[in-house]
């Protein structure tokens, strides 16, 4: 195992700050059969039993300034079933939250579940989010599991992450100051290293305090190599999410620890976008569906509470162990909007969590809040040295163009993207491409028109454009038959991509039908794919310009890792930028593309 932590924390005074908050959250919690009026089992003794206070994040991907637009928005659903947005998110108001939720609370700890870095915007991203980590460090973050994200550089920057140094090209960003590394631990239980067999980072914690020990397993999805580049996942092995877990907890079990909280980095999908609607309506875990209810019905019955993430969904469930007990399932939604506060009632004579006494809550992370002064000083400090860059204008919109905001499966910030990737691809000496393909899950923001700092509304920053493509994946331009190219269409929504389809976003020019009517790779109608209103030719070969992940066949489309005679071009956020310089200015601004590329029948 890595080595753990610098800082001993267990005996960590709890900071907080800012009084009279007003926090808006909706409780999931019903009276067991044989409680007492204070929603206590019954034979709960008090003296004997302990109240932790556990409250847990996810999937932040170094939001520290309020996200914009779409991204920095909750919904809540009001009790005549009408609904509104709520601005949400910031490190600022997160720590605010967070410590006010601390106050007269002696045994918290606070966890979350991957992503906590990665695919962040250019304030975090450019210094290889080293800010992030001084974030979550102020924030007192007592643990967390590695999510996908966290192998976006590699196994060698993850531990850099966690040990600390200086980045081994840029070096140290401030003069006199080698970043220290994270003050918590990350846990890697499913993640090994294919020689050794040892995971690459500690697999589990135990949080102690006064006499309580809960003991924190984290692990990533399986599934992580198909969604991370195949460099940043080298060398490295994804376990099973249910069998790593069951492996430690049987661990924690033989050195005394009976409470267990699993950090799992992957999620589900709610029935409901609403942060706060009652997911076991009408019965325990009825309002949720995806790969974290299987994980949990399969779970260890030890295992006392899931705390989830990867799907930037927001829900507070209970569904059922294989003993048949209910179990908290949580998850935070994403960027800092929400945090999740759930009460464990550890009994000190066994040693567990009293399950039945389990209660949790979503909570708004608003912005009417007294902002965390030394969060403020960090923003600025960053701030300012990417403010060079970061405000450098490169093009001008009319209007919002969504991306991560649109709930389509065609988006308005894909077309524009796309249609950028094929003019600066098109040339014949910059690889000849007909057509761009884009992942939806590449395209990380919106474009929002109202201005961010000074710069103006609708004028597009360099640190803008970066925030909606982080990833500074190389472009691509490879040989693809008809016949790969409509099997790489069809992989849309079939095989590992059929129960959660993954849309690519298409350059001008090219059109097709899709029919979720239908199953399977039927839903994409073959002969409706067309290039300039000509039929695709299944025998004929297209040049088709992709970023690097996706020419890999990531994010499930082996199809397009068999392209041939492949350039490698610049990089995406090179030839967006390009895009918007050459096709914008302040008199001629760009317009959200009418996103019509796709003929959807319902």
């Amino acid at each position: 195992m890595s080595a753990t932590p610098k800082k001993n924390r267990a005996g960590r005074r709890i900071l907080a700050t800012a009084a009279g908050l007003a926090t808006v959250g909706a409780m999931v919690a019903a009276l067991p059969a044989g409680a007492d009026d204070r929603g206590k089992p019954a034979g709960h003794h008090p003296g004997r039993t302990v109240d932790v206070q556990l409250l847990s994040f996810n999937d932040l991907h170094g939001n520290l300034e309020p996200p914009a637009g779409s991204s920095g928005e909750v919904t809540h659903q009001h009790a005549d079933g009408t609904t509104e947005k709520i601005k949400a998110g910031g490190v600022e108001y997160l720590a605010t939250h967070l410590r006010t939720a601390r106050q007269g609370n002696p045994y918290s700890v606070t966890a979350a579940a991957g992503d906590m870095i990665g695919a962040s915007p250019l304030m975090s991203g450019l210094f290889h989010d080293e800010p992030t980590i001084e974030a979550l460090n102020k924030l007192k973050l007592d643990v967390s599991s590695v999510g996908n994200h966290e192998f976006d550089e590699g196994a060698k920057e993850l531990a850099r992450m966690q040990n600390g140094g200086c980045h081994p090209s840029g070096g140290c960003y401030e003069e006199g100051k080698t970043f220290p590394g994270a003050d918590f631990p990350y846990l890697a239980a499913n993640v090994t290293n294919e020689k050794t067999g040892r995971p690459i980072l500690d697999p589990y914690f135990i949080w102690e305090r006064k006499g309580v020990k809960i003991g924190f397993i984290g692990v990533t999805l399986e599934g992580t190599p198909n969604i991370v580049t195949a460099e940043g996942v080298k060398g490295l092995k994804f376990g099973d999410e249910v069998e790593t877990i069951d492996k430690y907890t049987k661990v924690l079990e033989r050195k005394g620890v009976k409470s267990i909280v699993a950090l799992i980095h992957e999620g589900g999908a709610p029935a409901s976008s609403s942060y706060n609607y009652n997911c076991d309506s009408p019965g325990a875990g009825d309002g949720i569906s995806g790969p974290v209810v299987d994980i949990a019905k399969k779970l260890n019955p030890q295992v006392d509470a899931l705390v989830t993430g990867h799907t930037h969904q927001a829900y507070v469930c209970t569904i059922p162990d294989p003993s048949g007990k209910p179990r908290m399932v949580t998850s935070a939604s994403s960027y800092g909007k929400l945090y999740t506060d759930t009460t464990l009632t550890y009994d000190r004579r066994t040693k567990d969590i009293v399950r039945t006494a389990v209660e949790s809550a979503n909570h708004v992370v608003s912005r009417d809040v007294p902002k965390a002064a030394d969060m403020t000083s960090l923003i600025e400090r960053w701030n300012t040295l990417a403010a060079p860059i970061a405000n450098r204008p490169q093009g001008y919109i009319s209007a919002d163009i969504n991306g991560r905001g649109s709930t389509d499966y065609e988006k308005p910030l894909g077309d524009l993207i796309t249609d950028a990737q094929l003019a600066g691809l098109a040339p014949a000496d910059k690889g000849g491409a007909q057509i761009a393909l884009m992942n939806p899950g590449g395209i990380r923001s919106d474009l929002v028109y109202k201005a961010s700092g000074a710069e103006g509304d609708g004028v597009v920053t360099y640190g803008e454009a970066f925030t909606v493509q982080p990833f500074t994946n190389m472009m691509n331009v490879v040989d693809l038959t008809g016949a790969q190219l409509i099997a790489g269409l069809q992989q849309q929504v079939s095989g590992s991509n059929e129960a959660s389809p993954k849309i690519l976003q298409v350059s001008k020019g090219f059109t097709y039908t899709l029919d979720m009517t239908r199953t399977g790779a039927a839903r994409v109608v073959a002969d409706s794919v067309k290039l300039n209103g000509e039929p695709i030719d299944p025998a004929k070969t297209y040049r088709v310009a992709m970023n690097e992940f996706l020419a890999g066949g990531g994010d499930g489309f082996p199809a397009l890792a068999q392209g041939k005679n492949k350039l490698v071009g610049p990089s995406d956020l090179d030839v967006f930028n390009a895009y918007l310089a050459a096709n914008s200015s302040a008199s001629a601004p760009i317009a959200p593309p009418k996103a019509d590329r796709i003929t959807v029948v319902k």
